[in-house]
């Protein structure tokens, strides 16, 4: 019989959580017309699909928002 290893805390943590569009919205600020026109436009990050489902890995929502920040100091 095989036994499964149950993941220590360090383990679960290296799982990407995803968020859902309003959780998105919240996070940058913007609408969710407003997130989607900027998908359509090649400027924000297209979602993962599961079934009917959209969501976006936090990490990368977290990478976006701060490449907005570096680009904002470079100005």
């Amino acid at each position: 019989m095989h036994m499964q290893t149950v993941p220590t805390p360090r383990e679960k943590s290296t799982i990407d959580r995803l968020m859902r569009l309003p959780e998105v919205c919240a996070a940058t600020a913007s609408s969710k017309p407003t997130i989607y026109r900027v998908i359509a436009q090649g400027k924000f990050l297209q979602p993962v699909k599961i079934g009917r489902m959209s969501a976006w890995p936090e990490s990368e929502v977290t990478a976006f928002i701060e490449s907005r920040k570096s680009a904002r100091n470079l100005n």
